[in-house]
């Protein structure tokens, strides 16, 4: 008893130690953008529900930045309309926390469970390094809605999709009309062979769409024909914080960038995510899934500002996870877990922000493009594993070899040969392998 108690006490003030010192780290490097998407939304809500306007005519005073969201998130985001700003803030951050927890703790607690570890000591300290994470609180200082996207596709692809739940692919319809980039996840569903889902996925967005223009249609009138073309109100594309493709290729040539070019980046990105995302579901790997797919949306999207980044959370987990299941002291440890200290060091680290003003030569093309080729390095070299569950045990990661992605049945880990049953968790179900 007394040594659980001083494990716990020891535990208690590792903790703080490691949130005071998050905080410091956030009071000399996180920027201060005073809520300003945030701000965005608020106005426009306020313009529109209270002062009789336009919600898609409105711009930040001093700006060019407006309501870039469809009908549908609008409707959602009405009631801060009717709140007071310091309400509003508070409802934005907490949501952010809730459902940044939610997710962490869904990837971190099957490493923590195998490891040995406290699990809410597991959960604490990532939530530490997670606040300290560039993107994430870039996503708390706008106010921006990037968290509660993934936790809608994670609600998904890691709870309803497994246990084969007719609701699966709701979450992702409601965060593509909420906003449209996670319609790539409708493309994974289609790609992975996932037809119900897909179908309840384009469905749940339709059917969300459709109400909001029930509701407004004057507004979805003018989004689907006027702003959702105009693309001047998003933002330059060769600014560092678009770490997208589009970005790299702006970059280069900021007055006449490429689209040929882009277009050729993304076709050839895609086809590997492809090929990974289907590697992974035949390994029954949903949640390297859900990390692929995070990261090529990011890669492909035309504007991925660094908040946006969020996505590449689960990859990074998922690292954790890779790393810790390897043989302790094996190289593939040493290796994975340098991987994932490197890129969390550097996706906190404001790096690319250095070439802000000058991204030109070598230098400019390596440094600017810091969190893209981070975003690449995931979409072709994290790990996929197969799921094995000996009966009544716990699941057990065994990886699939280098290229393979036909699903075929590696051979078992050692500790599963004696198994009289084992059973592989799919897609469809749990199957057995014998």
């Amino acid at each position: 008893m007394a040594q659980g108690a001083g494990r716990t006490i020891t535990q208690v003030v590792a903790v703080a130690a490691l949130a005071a010192a998050v905080t410091v780290f956030l009071s000399v490097a996180a920027v201060r953008h005073g809520f300003f998407d945030l701000q965005v939304y608020y106005g426009a809500l306020t313009y529109w529900a209270r002062d009789g306007g336009e919600i898609y005519d409105f711009l930040r005073p001093g700006t060019q930045y407006g309501f870039t969201y469809p009908p549908f998130a609008a409707l959602v985001m009405l009631p801060m309309a009717y709140l007071p700003w310091v309400a509003a803030i508070v409802v934005s951050v907490t949501a952010t926390v809730l459902t940044s927890a939610v997710v962490i703790w869904r990837l971190l607690d099957p490493v923590a469970r195998r490891s040995g570890w406290t699990r809410w000591f597991a959960l604490a300290v990532a939530l530490c390094l997670a606040a300290a994470y560039e993107p994430m609180r870039e996503t708390v200082n706008f106010g921006q809605v990037n968290m509660l996207l993934l936790f809608l596709v994670a609600v998904d692809l890691l709870w309803l999709l497994p246990a084969r739940s007719r609701w699966a692919g709701v979450g992702i319809g409601l965060a593509t009309a909420i906003k449209l980039t996670p319609g790539i996840f409708i493309v994974y569903l289609l790609v992975t062979g996932r037809w119900r889902a897909a179908l309840t996925t384009v469905g749940a967005a339709a059917v969300a769409t459709l109400v909001a223009a029930g509701f407004f249609p004057d507004a979805s009138r003018e989004f689907w024909t006027e702003a959702l073309w105009n693309t001047d109100r998003v933002g330059e594309l060769a600014f560092v914080s678009n770490q997208s493709l589009r970005g790299v290729v702006a970059r280069l040539d900021p007055q006449h960038p490429s689209t040929i070019a882009w277009l050729v980046l993304v076709l050839l990105t895609l086809v590997v995510w492809a090929w990974r995302s289907r590697a992974a579901v035949a390994a029954g790997d949903e949640a390297t899934g859900l990390a692929l797919t995070g990261a090529v949306m990011c890669l492909v999207s035309p504007v991925t500002w660094v908040h946006h980044l969020v996505w590449l959370l689960p990859g990074l987990i998922l690292l954790v996870d890779n790393g810790m299941a390897a043989p302790a002291r094996s190289r593939r440890r040493r290796l994975l877990l340098a991987a994932v200290v490197i890129g969390y060091a550097l996706l906190c680290s404001r790096i690319v922000w250095s070439w802000e003003k000058d991204f030109s030569g070598v230098d400019g093309f390596l440094g600017s493009n810091t969190y893209v080729w981070i975003s690449l390095a995931l979409l072709l070299g994290l790990p996929i594993r197969r799921w094995l569950t000996p009966a009544g045990g716990e699941r057990r990661g065994v990886d699939v070899p280098a290229g393979s992605a036909s699903g075929g049945v590696p051979q078992l880990a050692e500790q599963d040969r004696g198994a009289s049953t084992v059973q592989r968790h799919r897609v469809g179900g749990l199957v057995p392998v014998r």
